[in-house]
């Protein structure tokens, strides 16, 4: 199996680093890894006309006309372009960062913007999915314990949340969707709830 990671926090040493176990525990059960480490990248994160070396119409910019000009003459950028050749060569998809007012850190949204774009993620004219058959999963996460993102805590459901990502995004690209890994708390809760969460996170990854 080819799992990429794209990993999306500002901090290494972090309790994101738990990126760390996940390639491990991949490379472990003979998996080949790829870590889009988006900070260190230097990722940008705003689609502009710039991400087309060759535009379809240079008057007016629509990016998804762009997008899916660029996706049928290979004309992306060359950072668009070798995040693109990792999601059409993995299996295994996993979105690893922190959980910023709700959403993604922007450096991710992005990726999103700018990665699984019109003619590689689906077609958006027809709703066609371009990834079936990857797998991905996300692997974040929270400032709030796991009360808070209950049906009746402040935040509201965790899984009401990232509906918009799981049908939205992922279920319209065709990708097929894991249960995730979600550390809620991670800042304050105890060493021995962080080694127990870690080990957790690894049987789930080698399970696969």
């Amino acid at each position: 199996m080819n799992a990429l990671i794209v990993y999306a926090h500002p901090d290494p040493h972090s309790f994101n680093a738990m990126r760390d176990v996940a390639v491990d525990a991949l490379t472990e059960a003979g998996n080949s890894v790829q870590v889009s480490d988006l900070y260190a990248m230097h990722f940008k994160a705003v689609l502009d006309e710039h991400d087309f070396k060759e535009r379809q119409n240079p008057d007016f910019f629509n990016p998804i006309i762009e997008q899916h000009h660029a996706a049928t003459t290979d004309t992306f950028a060359e950072d668009i372009k070798r995040e693109i050749e990792k999601v059409q060569w993995a299996d295994l998809i996993i979105f690893q960062f922190p959980l910023w007012w709700l959403s993604f850190p922007a450096i991710l949204k992005g990726w999103f913007d700018r990665v699984f774009v019109n003619g590689v993620a689906a077609n958006f004219a027809t709703y066609e999915p371009l990834l079936t058959g990857k797998r991905v999963m996300l692997a974040f996460t929270t400032g709030g314990g796991a009360a808070a993102y209950s049906a009746h805590g402040p935040i509201g459901d965790i899984n009401e949340l990232l509906a918009y990502v799981t049908r939205g995004i992922f279920r319209t690209a065709g990708l097929n969707v894991i249960p995730p890994l979600i550390a809620f708390g991670a800042s304050s809760i105890s060493s021995e709830q962080r080694h127990e969460l870690l080990h957790r996170y690894r049987r789930q990854l080698l399970a696969l």
